[in-house]
């Protein structure tokens, strides 16, 4: 019998691009009762919604996965939504979870809570030396008061929450919305649409010299799973490859992959975000054994296989 056998475990967000990674791999590796929960199930923004997913579910264990996301442009449109969304649904689920005694709470934060200039690779102590990148600072600071809250409830209540901070996701299932995905889905959809358009340029936000650090999708459910195992420490662990990229190399090799062969123009107007990012992921590897298996390139393929045929076509 696995350590996930016996347990009711929910998933919120687990409908979702990383949700419905962490519940498959919570099925694979013995969980008999897992519940993926969506926005349509419960509004987790209402402390009601919150109580009421407890009282039918009554979960063992919660991964907490639910986020309002999206880019650069989404955050600078919507930083008080980011905010607020981000920060009610952990509050109302934290607070509920010390209510019901649940035997572990795992939360998911964001790099974005790092601060804009801090030492690379970011270490985990150095999460407090300064303010985040403007751009994404209200989501950045909205997911990091999560990590107090996890360990000051711990500190007075006993509940086992660990928080666990992963780098840039991608792989198949991502958002591919232009107005609110992240860097690397918007470069594959912009390069196989100028492809089959016949364009002779697509435009990229910055100079492309910012750096970031990407994770695949399926090897980020793994770390989640096994942290969720394998820890119950206070402090946070960064979970990513320990690997970083030009953001301009990275659309050349998109460009490559997709076989698109037109000129890239940079709009230098448009905000770079956070100068670099990549992760010290030395604690994750001592604490849960966990290291990434998926370089990006074989990463980039498979994202760029699902998205041509699961796309909507091109008018």
């Amino acid at each position: 019998m696995s350590f996930w056998t016996d347990k009711k475990v929910v998933v919120t967000g687990g409908t979702g691009f990383l949700g419905s990674f962490v519940v498959r791999r919570l099925r694979e590796f013995g969980g008999r009762d897992v519940r993926a929960l969506g926005s349509i199930d419960y509004d987790l923004r209402r402390r009601e919604g919150v109580q009421r997913l407890f009282e039918l579910e009554r979960p063992d264990i919660v991964f907490h996965l639910a986020a309002s996301v999206g880019g650069i442009g989404a955050n600078r449109n919507n930083p008080a939504v980011y905010f607020y969304d981000n920060a009610i649904m952990g509050l109302h689920l934290i607070h509920e979870a010390h209510l019901r005694g649940l035997t572990k709470f795992i939360c998911v934060g964001t790099i974005c809570s790092y601060p804009r200039i801090v030492p690379v690779p970011f270490r985990e102590d150095d999460l407090w030396n300064g303010y985040p990148e403007e751009t994404n600072a209200p989501y950045g600071l909205a997911k990091k008061m999560l990590l107090v809250q996890l360990q000051a409830y711990r500190r007075q209540y006993g509940l086992n929450g660990i928080y666990l901070l992963p780098v840039n996701l991608y792989g198949p299932g991502d958002n591919f919305d232009p107005e609110s995905s992240h860097v690397i889905p918007a470069i594959i959809k912009k390069c196989i649409d100028a492809k089959e358009n016949r364009d002779d340029k697509i435009v990229v936000w910055g100079s492309g010299e910012a750096t970031r650090e990407f994770l695949y999708v399926e090897d980020a459910a793994a770390a989640l799973v096994a942290a969720g195992e394998k820890y119950s420490g206070t402090a946070p662990i960064n979970i990513g490859t320990g690997h970083e990229i030009k953001i301009k190399d990275l659309v050349a090799m998109i460009c490559k992959l997709t076989g698109y062969m037109g000129n890239v123009t940079w709009d230098r107007d448009k905000p770079d975000g956070q100068p670099r990012r990549s992760l010290d992921v030395s604690r994750a590897s001592q604490k849960i054994g966990f290291e990434a298996t998926t370089g990006l390139e074989a990463g980039l393929r498979k994202t760029i296989d699902w998205f041509k045929v699961n796309r909507a076509p091109v008018d």
